[in-house]
C-alpha cells in the first residue's frame, strides 16, 4: 500500500454525491475518493462509506476515510485522513497500515506532519472557499510554494480550487490538488475532463 501511486486530484464527497455523481467523477477518471461526512451520525457515514467504497473498487480508485479510524477500517478503505483536532497520526498508524493523511495550515504544522510520519499532508485552504464553513483565511499561493519547497512529502492543495487558478497551481509546481464544489457543481464529467487536462 505505501508503494502506491498518490493520484493528482482528490475528489471530496459527502453522502449527497453518492452515488451519481462520485460514480460519475470515477467514470471520467478520478482515482482518488475523499469521503468526508460532517451531517450524518457514525451510523450513517459507515453505511455511506460502505457505497463509496463498492464504487471505488470497481474504478480501481484510492478510498480516504475522513476522521474516522474505526470507519476507515471496518471498510477497509486505502486511506484515512486526519485533521489537527483528530486522533495523533502516531497513534493512528498503531491501527492503520493504509496511507495517512493530515490537514495542515502553516509551515510548522507541515514540518510536524513530517516528523509524524503523515504519508501526505492536506494544505490549506489556498483561496476562499464556501465549502467549508468554518474555513481560515486563505493562505495563497505564496505559502503553498514555499511549502512545497520546504515539505519533503507529497503536499495536496485544498481550498477554493476551481478551474480559473489551476495555472497557477501548476506554475509553482503542485502536483495533487483536493476538490471539491469546483467538480462536483455543474455538469462532473466535463468538470473532471477540465481539471485531468492539468493534472494527471
Amino acid at each position: 500500500m505505501k508503494n502506491f501511486k498518490l493520484p493528482s486530484i482528490c475528489l471530496i464527497v459527502s453522502h449527497k454525491e453518492i452515488p451519481k455523481k462520485t460514480e460519475e467523477a470515477l467514470k471520467a477518471g478520478v482515482r482518488w475518493i475523499q469521503y468526508r461526512e460532517k451531517e450524518l451520525s457514525r451510523r450513517e457515514t459507515l453505511y455511506y462509506s460502505y457505497k463509496v467504497r463498492e464504487l471505488t473498487e470497481k474504478y480501481n480508485a484510492l478510498l480516504t476515510i475522513n476522521d474516522y479510524l474505526d470507519i476507515a477500517i471496518l471498510v477497509e478503505s486505502q486511506g484515512l485522513h486526519l485533521g489537527q483536532e483528530d486522533l495523533p497520526v502516531e497513534v493512528a498508524k498503531k491501527f492503520f497500515s493504509g496511507l495517512i493523511g493530515l490537514s495542515t495550515h502553516d509551515l510548522k504544522e507541515a514540518e510536524e506532519a513530517v516528523v509524524k510520519k503523515a504519508d501526505y499532508i492536506g494544505f490549506g485552504p489556498i483561496f476562499f472557499t464556501t465549502t467549508k464553513k468554518d474555513a481560515l483565511e486563505p493562505r495563497g499561493i505564496d505559502m503553498l510554494s514555499l511549502i512545497l519547497k520546504k515539505v519533503k512529502i507529497p503536499v495536496v492543495a485544498i481550498g477554493g480550487i476551481q478551474k480559473e487558478n489551476l495555472d497557477e497551481l501548476k506554475n509553482i509546481g503542485c502536483k495533487h490538488i483536493a476538490v471539491a464544489s469546483g467538480i462536483l457543481e455543474g455538469d462532473v464529467i466535463k468538470n473532471v475532463e477540465f481539471f485531468l487536462k492539468f493534472f494527471n
